[in-house]
């Protein structure tokens, strides 16, 4: 029989839907029981694509055994990390205050109050690999309740009065202002310390994208062009790193797209589910890279991994899915009643496979993606998966003529034709589950990634395509997610619901999708929209001693008011906000916005030399702000010979206003005084470079406008 959270509409709550154990979803039914009972309350916080959540779950959750121990002794509550990061952030927090570790599945013990007293992560059923089984931890815990439960509460108070000490301790900086620019000069100097000569990134396995570090890097390239040395090796940290990754196994190399991490240092065995988030930050990595290294390969990568989002990831109507997951069921089992899923299934060849699917071809393909007889991929735990490969880019095109004794040129052609063979014949395995739910966040970046390559990979033939693609998305988000009434964007929509009212991200990562909407195509209403969500979010989220918290703060049952200060695998709201209020303030001219943004940089001064390591984004804003921000109006029709100028140059800190459309211009001049007046000359278009307001002489060629901006 399905339990409370068959009503809900998150994939992470369905998935559970079945399981004997009498799932909550978080709320007041939850709440009122554990204080009617006297019981504590199990947390239980994932997503729907996490493989150990699907570990935890079968090994546990479907247990009838640990079922009974939850439901006689517990209230038990299912959350989804994604739709609720305010609570995931929480007792995260816990967590790893309290063990010094935290991922997901996250299993949080909590009194009738919401008070945390005991967590942990993944709990194996039994004692194993060091870790205490779950059924133990149930006993002890029930036991210890039952005998001690004063004490256990008094406990509770006592950690959490310690972590909301802790967070309100956060301040405005040492004295209010941004800090200078020997931040960024430590923290590029971290990052050598820790680069990986040999195989790019940064530390050792497991190695994380983290595109927020690659971004800064490269504007500090941009900043310090002045010394050829320190910007040089800020550049080459940055394309080292994603150029390995684009030749590992972390990409698909049959698909487009990347997954989630590599285990190992060398970028090759990766875990294998798919983010939306990843792939907007990577293209927009890729994306600079391609104009700052002057290096087609950057773009190729970015374009493959849009190709992706666009086929697998979004919804006819506009909006982005969320994720891929890593587990499915191996081709062999396809149909076979209560078939396992393997994580990699769906990713994974064996060299006969190859060998049957291409012929006399196959040897060009594994000698080009390191596919052996007995296969590359770690074994599978149980065994049943020996001699898998996974696709990694192990030898160059010269290599594998030289070893298949034909010419490259051939070498290209086979691996031209082979992609499509291999692509379609994974098609008719059976898939990874698709969490097709539609986060405003995470649109928000998948936006500004369509719109940043629509308008810098002009070259591309689908460069128009970006555009519609990123304007779709964003028409779709403000019909399904913005409710005008309220003036509140909601933070889920899924199965035709939109849900939860948004969070700081949410208002963030949109407005800086919408300010790139607007800078690729020059309509008005995307900056007004943009200028609208950002005043409210500083009315919601604002703190008047800088920066903005993570929650709107009238949520009791989410006990700690967080600022999110740590860029991780999406860069935390706040910096993410400074370079939106920076840009406005660049588009506007409005000194409110650069004041946000200067009582938001002074908190990184207590960071030290360690604030790009924690907050790479943030530092990125930084690096603009001591760069000083452009403006470029480019005014009048059939102008892509100046746009394919202003391309062509790495100009991280530069605003762009295209008014190429003359339907544009009255409405963009109402909410930029800026360029009231800038019009084509004698019948044909300009281009104006400004630097705070003051504007050079008109150009109408390419060739001059190069020179300008050089």
């Amino acid at each position: 029989m399905p339990n409370r959270l068959a009503a809900e509409r998150s994939p992470y709550l369905l998935q559970h839907a079945s399981n004997p154990v009498d799932w909550y979803p978080w709320g007041e039914e939850a709440f009122a029981r554990a204080r009617a009972d006297g019981k504590p309350i199990f947390l239980s916080v994932g997503y729907s694509t996490c493989h150990w959540c699907h570990v935890m779950e079968h090994e546990s959750f479907e247990r009838p055994d640990v079922a009974s121990a939850l439901n006689d002794s517990f209230v038990s509550i299912k959350v989804d990390r994604e739709e609720r990061p305010d609570v995931d952030r929480v007792y995260m927090l816990f967590v790893q205050a309290t063990t010094g570790a935290g991922g997901w599945p996250m299993s949080v013990f909590l009194t009738p109050e919401l008070k945390p007293f005991f967590g942990g992560t993944y709990f194996p059923p039994t004692s194993r690999w060091g870790r205490p089984g779950f059924i133990d931890v149930l006993q002890e815990i029930a036991q210890g309740w039952r005998t001690d439960r004063i004490r256990i509460e008094n406990i509770a108070g006592t950690l959490i009065d310690r972590l909301r000490a802790a967070t309100e301790r956060d301040g405005p900086g040492t004295d209010g202002r941004a800090p200078g620019t020997a931040v960024l000069d430590q923290g590029v100097e971290q990052y050598q310390r820790t680069f990986d000569r040999r195989a790019g990134g940064f530390g050792d396995a497991p190695k994380f994208p983290r595109p927020s570090e690659l971004l800064f890097l490269m504007r500090e390239h941009a900043r310090t062009r002045g010394d050829a040395e320190r910007s040089d090796t800020a550049l080459d940290m940055a394309v080292a790193t994603l150029r390995a990754m684009a030749f590992g196994g972390m990409r698909d190399h049959v698909g487009g797209g990347f997954h989630r991490y590599s285990v190992d240092r060398e970028w090759r065995v990766p875990h294998f589910e798919k983010m939306l988030y990843d792939q907007a930050q990577l293209v927009l990595a890729y994306t600079e890279a391609h104009q700052a290294a002057g290096d087609e390969f950057y773009a190729v990568v970015a374009e493959d991994t849009l190709e992706y989002v666009r086929r697998d990831l979004t919804d006819r109507a506009g909006g982005f899915f969320s994720a891929e997951d890593a587990d499915s069921v191996p081709p062999e089992l396809a149909g076979a009643p209560g078939a396992r899923k393997s994580e990699g299934a769906f990713y994974l060849w064996t060299a006969e496979e190859i060998d049957r699917l291409l012929g006399d071809e196959a040897a060009v393909v594994k000698t080009r993606f390191g596919v052996l007889p007995a296969g590359n991929a770690p074994e599978d735990p149980h065994g049943e998966f020996a001699g898998w490969n996974i696709l990694y880019t192990a030898a160059t095109v010269e290599e594998v003529a030289q070893q298949t004794g034909r010419a490259a040129a051939e070498v290209v052609d086979v691996l031209a034709r082979a992609r499509p063979a291999l692509f379609y014949a994974r098609a008719g395995r059976p898939r990874p589950h698709l969490d097709d739910k539609v986060l405003t966040a995470w649109n928000g970046l998948m936006i500004a990634a369509f719109a940043r390559a629509g308008r810098v990979l002009l070259a591309s033939g689908r460069a128009p395509q970006y555009v519609e693609t990123a304007r779709h998305a964003a028409a779709f988000l403000r019909q399904t997610l913005w409710d005008a009434s309220r003036r509140v964007l909601r933070r889920r929509y899924r199965d035709g619901e939109a849900a939860i009212d948004g969070y700081c991200e949410d208002y963030a990562y949109l407005v800086f999708g919408l300010l790139e909407l607007f800078q690729a195509t020059g309509d008005p209403q995307w900056l007004e929209w943009s200028i609208e969500l950002q005043k409210r979010q500083d009315d919601l989220f604002g703190d008047p001693a800088g920066g903005w918290f993570s929650t709107a703060g009238d949520d009791p049952t989410v006990l700690l008011r967080l600022k999110e200060d740590y860029d991780g695998a999406e860069p935390a709201a706040g910096s993410v906000s400074v370079m939106n209020v920076l840009t406005l303030s660049h588009l506007t001219g409005e000194a409110a916005h650069r004041a946000l943004a200067e009582r938001a940089l002074a908190r990184l001064s207590d960071r030290g030399a360690e604030a790009a390591r924690v907050s790479p984004f943030m530092c990125a804003a930084l690096s603009a702000y001591h760069a000083g921000v452009r403006q470029i109006v480019i005014a009048g029709e059939d102008a892509r010979a100046l746009q394919e100028a202003v391309a062509s140059r790495y100009q991280p800190f530069t605003v762009l206003v295209p008014l190429t459309r003359p339907a544009d211009v009255e409405g963009v001049a109402r909410l930029l005084p800026l360029t009231a007046g800038m019009r084509p000359r004698d019948g044909r278009p300009a281009a104006y470079v400004c630097h705070d307001f003051r504007c050079e002489a008109p150009v109408h060629d390419a060739a001059a406008l190069r020179a300008l901006l050089d």
